[in-house]
């Protein structure tokens, strides 16, 4: 198949399950970064004591690239994410790589693999690794100086093929995962949320778990969770106990610009409720950007949000940052990164 048949294919298979041929891999080894290599997408092997194996030791992130209507390929946020993975590897006491390596290894693989980046609304997804590769299961108490760094593609369709549809969440007062590595974008994060999402999914038939522990609302197992006016953009305040989203700081930045006030403040659940009978609301996350909310669930009753529909509000912030991801709008906020 040739790479145009294989991005056609992608986009009609789910949400990164297709790859591009190419790898961007460095390692860290006696206190160094090796220069990284562009090389073929294919398994690598590691010991069976590595660190991440046994301890969990591994973050990453997820960000886009977008092919606008001149052939251009442009990454979204590069910097931001960078940060982030940075600030990721640090709590897990990971080798924190350079941005200026991450930077590199990004944009000269995307430069490599730049036919595998579809039209619009398709999008290359990027996704930055970094695994501890300490070859012991005695340092159970103790960092893994050695790692690895890994960047792979996947050519993606819109996240909504099917369609923008309202979604269902199950509001629940257990924690998501460990308070002090919320706002960490670590594996064991995502895997912490599974059965509590997969144990609403089959009781009540929900998309997600919103966790609001102590009554008091966080975000649901891997998207940040917006209530949204005509006047207002309503979201938590930053704190360690979930992660700080990328798309969710884009969404407020262009909220205000639009003219929303935008409060960022702790938001019972009984404030949700009561917002729920005429306002909307929404997660956001790289992958979907915006997904609007139609029905929570919440002990045992049924709570509609608005018109149960996907809010037009919510329609209208997400049309707006799409149209600065795909070049349909000016980006004025120094967004966007032209990578080839």
């Amino acid at each position: 198949m040739t790479t145009k048949q294989f991005v056609e294919e992608a986009l009609t298979k789910p949400f990164g399950t297709v790859y591009a041929d190419k790898m961007a891999v460095a390692h860290y080894r006696d206190g160094s970064w090796t220069p990284f290599e562009i090389q073929e997408t294919k398994p690598f092997s590691m010991h069976p004591a590595a660190h991440v194996l046994h301890y969990g030791s591994t973050c990453f992130e997820g960000l886009k690239c977008h092919r606008w209507e001149d052939g251009s390929v442009h990454v979204f946020r590069l910097d931001r994410h960078i940060q982030r993975f940075q600030g990721s590897a640090e709590r897990l006491c990971l080798p924190i790589p350079d941005a200026e390596l991450v930077d590199s290894m990004v944009c000269e693989l995307v430069t490599a693999c730049k036919d595998w980046a579809p039209a619009f609304p398709g999008s290359l997804y990027v996704r930055p690794t970094l695994i501890g590769t300490l070859p012991s299961i005695g340092a159970a108490a103790g960092p893994s100086t050695e790692a690895m760094l890994f960047v792979i593609l996947s050519p993606v369709g819109d996240y909504f093929s099917g369609g923008l549809r309202p979604l269902k969440l199950l509001v629940s007062e257990q924690l998501r995962t460990a308070p002090t590595l919320g706002m960490v974008k670590t594996g064991g994060n995502y895997a912490a949320a599974l059965y509590a999402t997969r144990q609403a999914r089959a009781k009540y038939q929900t998309d997600q778990v919103l966790f609001a522990p102590d009554g008091f609302i966080q975000e649901t197992g891997a998207a940040n969770f917006l209530m949204i006016s005509s006047e207002k953009i309503v979201t938590k305040s930053l704190d360690p106990s979930f992660l700080h989203g990328v798309t969710r700081d884009s969404l407020l930045q262009l909220g205000g610009k639009m003219g929303y006030e935008v409060e960022e403040r702790e938001i019972a659940v009984s404030e949700l409720l009561e917002w729920a009978k005429t306002g909307e609301a929404a997660l956001s996350g790289t992958a979907a950007v915006l997904g609007g909310v139609g029905q929570l669930v919440y002990q045992e009753e049924n709570y509609r949000v608005g018109t149960g529909e996907y809010g037009a509000e919510t329609a209208k912030l997400r049309a707006a940052l799409v149209d600065i991801h795909r070049g349909a709008s000016e980006d004025t906020f120094g967004w966007l990164k032209k990578i080839v």
